[in-house]
């Protein structure tokens, strides 16, 4: 095969790649125009989902923050500047009572 054989074949298999993808993205569009023809239930399911997201997010990194520094308390190993912060917050509450 030439080097223009070559490039005419790639060209050809592009083309036909890019139509299959093409017409897969037009059925996905046809399929969700179909099922959501309510423009306005739409968005207000997307904002829903996404304050759910959000509040997934806030939850779950508030876990792993509370885990980390519940693991580094158990081991002893507190972060320094945070542990005189700390101490003296627990100073400052037992001195009260």
């Amino acid at each position: 095969m030439t080097k223009q054989q070559n490039i005419v074949k790639r060209i050809v298999q592009k083309i036909a790649h890019d139509n299959e993808v093409g017409a897969r993205k037009g059925v996905l569009e046809d399929l969700f125009n179909d099922f959501n023809t309510n423009r306005a239930q739409v968005y207000k399911f997307n904002f829903i989902r996404g304050i759910f997201f959000g509040l997934g997010s806030v939850l779950g990194g508030t876990v792993l923050i509370a885990g980390a520094i519940w693991l580094l308390n158990l081991t002893g190993q507190f972060i320094p500047g945070i542990a005189g912060f700390v101490d003296e917050i627990v100073r400052i509450v037992q001195a009260r009572h």
